[in-house]
């Protein structure tokens, strides 16, 4: 389409009259005595008729304080007496004018008054004064207070009654490596938690209860030999084991939580745990059996090779570490031979399959679990792969068709009551999770859940121990 030069001038001019405009629209958060004005008399009035572009909260005068000292406060303040109205070239600088009313109602004026310089509670973490916790302090798990956990001399002196630790350990994977990283990326995924109570339990709340739950960090294990760092694992959480707990706790020995790593750093877990706990039932969500003969698992390359993801739970048992109760769940994996199912059994496992969740629910899913495991010691352990890698992207071996993490934190919800005494969440190898870091996030909800149930067994107890005795 084509205009001629009178035309397009025709539309210019009629564009140019105000009158066609659209009029101005002024946001305002009260209506006024007038709607067809805005001026300083009704504006920015309490309910006392204080003018807070005038006079603060607490009777400061303000009216020429600038936009930038009253939003930012004191920081600006300090620096009006080194503040100059010359530009670089020494040519002056011209004042800015007034905001219109118009404009000026635009601006943030909330009247906020500033803490005091030396206030630092909001700084130390004694009082929180305003949202922003998640990103402050060291990267400890769900921000519990670090603690050290392997300096012999503080046995005594370093008391806690639920420890984290994490393995950084991924020579035992079988097909993706990644999970040394493991420990880190889930400490980044639990920066969400931080006190609060539970939606699905009143009054709950893991991180303000009765025990102290602190980060052991890392041990420095070594990448280059898988029988040093499994044995570096194991004397780690032994060394965490030898800790006083708390007035409030009834054990001995704290309980550990183990941020993995590949699949294979549950053996020293256990190993440490037998030590103080007797013989351990495992609940074991994978969807993976983990009980294979290493002859068939590598074991048939070197003695070296035989211990990894897929064989620690029949090593755990053949050094008699298990009871006969274990359990896994949400097993889908191919078995590599057909005597798997033989050998497994032969390992004290039951198994509940991942399709058994269509037919009996969660519901029948946590009974089966209860009733297979008994009143024992548990250790729960959770590969990031017994859920469909929509959920969990990043493990060392992907099998569709897996749970959703609302199933499996359900399940792990409905074993409350159960004596666990120690659990780790494993896999995760975050150079494979998404921008959004949906594994690592997953991941720190499953151990949020296992770290409640040790919390809720002893605080069970307990309540139970005040009705026999009123």
């Amino acid at each position: 389409m084509q205009f001629s030069l009178p035309v397009l001038l025709s539309i210019f001019i009629a564009l140019s009259n105000a009158s066609l405009l659209p009029q101005q629209v002024v946001l305002k958060c009260s209506p006024s005595d007038d709607d067809n004005s805005l001026s300083s008399t009704n504006r920015g009035l309490d309910t006392e008729g204080r003018d807070s572009m005038k006079v603060s909260r607490t009777g400061k005068d303000v009216q020429s304080v600038s936009f930038l000292d009253r939003y930012f406060g004191e920081s600006f303040l300090d620096m009006n007496s080194v503040m100059t109205t010359t530009s670089t070239f020494n040519s002056g600088k011209k004042a800015p004018l007034p905001l219109p009313d118009h404009l000026s109602s635009l601006m943030i004026n909330d009247d906020y008054e500033y803490p005091d310089k030396d206030d630092l509670r909001d700084i130390n973490g004694t009082s929180t004064l305003y949202r922003g916790g998640e990103f402050g302090g060291i990267n400890t798990f769900a921000h519990v207070p670090y603690a050290n956990c392997y300096n012999p001399d503080f046995f005594d002196s370093e008391e806690f009654d639920i420890a984290i630790v994490g393995a950084p350990f991924d020579s035992g994977v079988s097909y993706r490596p990644g999970a040394r990283f493991g420990p880190s990326g889930i400490r980044m995924g639990s920066r969400r938690l931080a006190p609060a109570y539970s939606v699905y339990r009143d009054g709950f709340d893991p991180y303000s209860n009765w025990a102290k739950i602190v980060d052991c960090g890392d041990p420095p294990v070594t990448p280059l030999d898988n029988r040093i760092a499994l044995d570096q694992i194991y004397r780690a959480n032994r060394a965490i084991g030898k800790h006083k707990t708390t007035k409030h706790n009834k054990s001995k020995h704290p309980k550990i939580f183990t941020l993995g790593g590949d699949h294979t750093i549950t053996l020293p877990a256990i190993k440490a745990a037998y030590e103080n706990w007797g013989p351990i039932t495992v609940i074991h969500f994978d969807s993976h059996l983990d009980t294979w003969n290493p002859y068939y698992f590598g074991g048939n390359v070197t003695e070296y090779q035989s211990v990894n993801h897929g064989t620690y739970l029949h090593w755990a048992h053949e050094k008699g570490l298990l009871t006969n109760s274990s359990i896994h769940a949400a097993i889908r994996g191919p078995y590599p031979g057909r005597r798997d199912v033989e050998h497994d059994i032969a390992c004290g496992f039951d198994r509940v399959l991942a399709r058994d969740i269509d037919k009996i629910g969660t519901k029948g899913v946590i009974e089966k679990i209860r009733n297979r495991v008994g009143n024992g010691a548990i250790y729960i352990t959770v590969d990031v792969d017994s859920m469909d890698p929509a959920n969990t992207p990043a493990s060392g071996t992907v099998e569709p068709g897996g749970w959703t993490s609302r199933e499996l934190l359900t399940i792990l919800d409905g074993l409350e009551g159960l004596n666990v005494v120690g659990g780790d969440v494993v896999e995760v190898a975050p150079p494979f999770d998404t921008v959004a870091e949906l594994t690592s996030i997953t991941a720190a909800q499953v151990a949020d859940s296992i770290i409640s149930l040790m919390i809720l067994k002893d605080d069970e107890e307990d309540k139970k121990r005040e009705i026999e005795e009123k």
